[in-house]
């Protein structure tokens, strides 16, 4: 389905739902099928609430808010994204509703601020291709014998990536100089994580960095490829749900983001194959985690993609 589609197919959902009661508009980079998990059981709940979903990539769905924030004002009441960082942008220019939600006090203190609250865990792991030398550390990824056969997702592009790049400039022993080391290596950059996944399926690639999620649903589909968990730890990350301070109707969304941190949305996400953000939650976490201070980082994005744009260029 081209964009300009897409574009008309949300609009027409919107105008055939906006006169059937209360309607709630749900921007989100999250995965489609933890998505309609999830609405379908806040639906059940709240069956008088049409919900109208528009979906992309994080980079396709800031140029969307933007170019709506020019034209008069965002029309989404609430925004599930992949990362914080990318939802601390909006939290800056004063877009999402200060409260706290009633499910809030459950939810780990690096995973919520004010405004914002996670939803569910990812985690940033190697992969590699079949009869590759595991590589044991991040580190690993600069070695010779990786030279110019190792992928990674787009900053600029994918919100997990953003989030990597802000936790390997914040830790001692790699910061920028690991990207630098990377692209003395000949290391590519991609777009996504699951374009790492393929590339290292195809044999383009020897390793890369992606998503455990989707590591895992292309190894479940026959792909000849395995994680490597790396010793120093997978990098966890926290996927934020927020109203948004504009919202025509603030009670809808506060109902949607308490839903996502009940019990029942917790076990829809883990069943997507997801890690849920309540620690409650049954889930096999794979390995040894780390994250970092968000809130150190939330005034760096700018200075960080800039500075990963003068190794890499773009």
């Amino acid at each position: 389905m081209s964009k300009r589609l897409l574009v008309v197919v949300f609009l027409v959902l919107f105008s055939a739902c906006g006169d059937s009661g209360d309607t709630l508009r749900i921007y989100t980079s999250v995965t489609q099928g933890t998505v309609d998990s999830v609405v379908e059981g806040f639906t059940a709940r709240h069956p008088e609430t049409d919900v109208v979903v528009f979906r992309a990539p994080t980079g396709e769905l800031a140029a969307r808010i933007a170019a709506e924030q020019r034209e008069g004002g965002l029309s989404a009441d609430v925004l599930w994204l992949t990362d914080p960082l990318s939802m601390q942008q909006y939290d800056a220019v004063g877009l999402l509703r200060e409260w706290e939600p009633s499910g809030a006090a459950t939810i780990a203190r690096e995973y919520r601020t004010n405004t914002f609250w996670g939803t569910r865990i990812l985690t940033m792991v190697m992969v590699i291709g079949d009869g590759v030398d595991a590589p044991e550390t991040w580190s690993d990824l600069a070695d010779e014998r990786f030279e110019g056969r190792v992928a990674f997702p787009d900053p600029g592009f994918a919100g997990s990536s953003l989030a990597v790049l802000g936790y390997f400039a914040a830790t001692d022993g790699y910061g920028l100089e690991f990207y630098e080391a990377l692209a003395a290596n000949g290391s590519v950059q991609v777009s996504a994580p699951g374009e790492v996944v393929t590339g290292v399926a195809e044999g383009r690639f020897d390793a890369g960095i992606t998503l455990a999620f989707s590591a895992r649903n292309a190894i479940d589909n026959g792909s000849p490829l395995s994680i490597a968990w790396p010793a120093d730890g997978a990098i966890a990350l926290y996927s934020p749900v927020a109203v948004v301070s504009t919202s025509d109707d603030v009670a809808d969304s506060e109902s949607f983001v308490e839903y996502t941190l009940s019990r029942d949305a917790q076990q829809r996400i883990a069943a997507t194959g997801w890690q849920p953000i309540l620690s409650d939650v049954e889930w096999n976490t794979g390995g040894d985690q780390v994250t970092l201070d968000w809130v150190v980082l939330f005034d760096r994005q700018r200075e960080l993609l800039d500075a990963f744009r003068m190794i890499f260029g773009g």
